[in-house]
Parts: structure tokens; C-alpha cells; sequence
């Protein structure tokens, strides 16, 4: 019996407990993932919390201050809009289109990423050439300076702004996909696979791919909150989510001219979208540190 239990003692961890492990050891990456399932809540169960419907108006109570300052109510928390909207309800279901916009564009650029990215480092060629040259001329243009002119082409929208921020996001899935799979390709394990009579596509989908997850996961994480920020900055610029939509950029949009007399309709949203993103980030950066064997302490 003595032996057995310390052989269960002794088993090697599995490679999710070993992530899980590394996780847990930074402060970082559980602050930011602890940030992430609460947005996320808010997100899910924003009809339910939201004290009132985002596009509710009131007459009576324009620009209303935070519950804790001179002239505020705990009927509106966190003040009210110009028009007399909620804003603490309306944060509530921006969230879920924050959230939704980011899960898109990153699921967008990264299935077309790893397309091109494992047809380019395993076909070679010409159609490499092609396909990179191609990526360094987005990755040379300014990031959302191109959003705003593929919004411009497009229409403004809350669906042309996915898009165009998943074109800008493109390039970096397509050069991680193809340097792991170029690496991937000449070990032994697929040189073994295609003796055994594997053909290219089950060599590049099962055996190939799964090996060159880790940096699309950690490329994945990071962007996600790159997407929110860059469709947050088409929303205030009028190009992204339209009024009356609850995005935080265009309430940042709305609320640009009440700056100076009613702080709370900037500082809210601008402090959502900060937080969102930076807690993707430090989730990013840990699950890099966890899945990089290079960088394992």
C-alpha cells in the first residue's frame, strides 16, 4: 500500500496541471484571470444585474454624478448619461459586446491565420512568397490607421469593424502558424507519419497542428484585448458599434464634450475598457511564461 500511494504521489503531471501549476505560481496571471471570469459574469448575466435597459431614457435626471457625490442618487450608482441613461447598466451590456467583438476577431484571423500560415510553411514556394510579402504589407501599415481605412471601404459598423480589426490581427496567426510548422515539419515524428502512408492533409491537421498550439493560444489571449481596443478606437471614432449601442467606445464618443463638467461618463467606460484589456494581458503574458519551456523556472 505504501508503495502504491507514493507512486501516486510521484506520477507525472499531465500537461494541463502543469500549465494550471504555472499559472498559480503568477500573481499576474490569476489577477487577470480572476478579472476575466468576473467580466465575463457581468457579461452573461447583464440582463438580469443591469438595474435598468441600457437605451432606457430619464428627462429627470441628465448627467446625474456617481451615488457618492453631491447631487447623486443609489438609483444610478454610477451617475447617469446625457440623455439620461444608466451608465453602470449600460458598462453591464457593453460588456458582452466588448467580449463578443473580441472572441470574433481573434477566432476570424486566427482560423484564417493558421490556414494560410500551415499551407505557407508547408507548400513553400511561390506561394509562400506570396502569402508572407503579403503579411509584411499590412504588418508596415499602422495597425489602426488600416482599420479605419478597411471601415472607410467597408461602411461604418459594428460588423465591418470585426472585420477590419480581424484583417489587421491576420498577419501575426499566419507568421506564428508557419514558423512552428516549418520547425515542426523535418522532426522525426512526421517523417515517421508520412512513411507510414499519412497524406499532407491529415500530416498538417493531426499531427503538425496540435504541436503548434501553444503560441497560437498565448498570440490568442494577447489578442483578444488588442480587438477590444482597436474596435473601442473605431467606436470613438464614429466608425465602429453605432449609438445607441452600449459599446464603450461609443459611449467615449458620446460623452467627449461633457468631459470637463461631468467626469463620470468619460472615466467609466475608459476605466472598463483599461481593465478588460490589461487583464488579458497579464492572462496572455502567464499563459507565455506557462506553455514557452524556454522561459520555465
Amino acid at each position: 500500500m505504501t508503495g502504491t500511494g507514493s507512486a501516486a504521489r510521484m506520477a507525472p503531471e499531465t500537461p494541463g496541471q502543469e500549465v494550471w501549476r504555472a499559472l498559480c505560481e503568477n500573481r499576474g496571471a490569476l489577477l487577470g484571470l480572476g478579472a476575466i471570469v468576473f467580466i465575463t459574469l457581468v457579461a452573461m448575466l447583464a440582463p438580469w444585474l443591469a438595474p435598468y435597459h441600457p437605451h432606457l431614457t430619464d428627462n429627470t435626471v441628465f448627467l446625474s454624478p456617481p451615488a457618492w457625490q453631491q447631487g447623486g442618487s443609489l438609483a444610478h450608482l454610477l451617475g447617469t448619461d446625457a440623455i439620461g441613461r444608466d451608465i453602470l447598466s449600460r458598462l453591464m451590456h457593453g460588456a458582452r459586446l466588448s467580449l463578443l467583438i473580441g472572441l470574433a476577431v481573434v477566432a476570424i484571423s486566427m482560423v484564417a491565420g493558421m490556414a494560410l500560415g500551415m499551407l505557407a510553411g508547408y507548400v513553400r514556394g511561390v506561394f509562400e512568397m506570396a502569402v508572407m510579402r503579403a503579411m509584411d504589407v499590412i504588418l508596415t501599415l499602422p495597425s489602426l490607421l488600416l482599420a479605419i481605412v478597411i471601415v472607410a471601404i467597408l461602411g461604418p459598423g459594428l460588423m465591418n469593424a470585426m472585420l477590419a480589426v480581424a484583417i489587421v490581427c491576420l498577419p501575426h496567426y499566419v507568421r506564428i502558424t508557419r514558423a512552428a510548422v516549418i520547425a515542426e515539419s523535418g522532426k522525426d515524428y512526421v517523417m515517421a507519419a508520412r512513411l507510414s502512408g499519412a497524406g499532407n492533409l491529415r500530416l498538417m491537421l493531426i499531427e503538425i497542428l496540435p504541436n503548434c498550439a501553444a503560441p497560437l493560444i498565448v498570440q490568442a489571449s494577447l489578442g483578444i484585448s488588442t480587438a477590444i481596443l482597436d474596435a473601442a478606437a473605431l467606436g470613438f471614432l464614429g466608425l465602429g458599434a453605432q449609438p445607441p449601442s452600449p459599446e464603450w467606445g461609443t459611449m467615449l464618443a458620446d460623452a467627449r464634450e461633457f468631459v470637463v463638467r461631468a467626469w463620470w461618463v468619460v472615466t467609466f467606460p475608459g476605466l472598463a475598457i483599461l481593465i478588460t484589456v490589461l487583464a488579458f494581458n497579464l492572462l496572455g503574458d502567464g499563459l507565455r511564461d506557462a506553455l514557452d519551456p524556454k522561459l520555465k523556472r
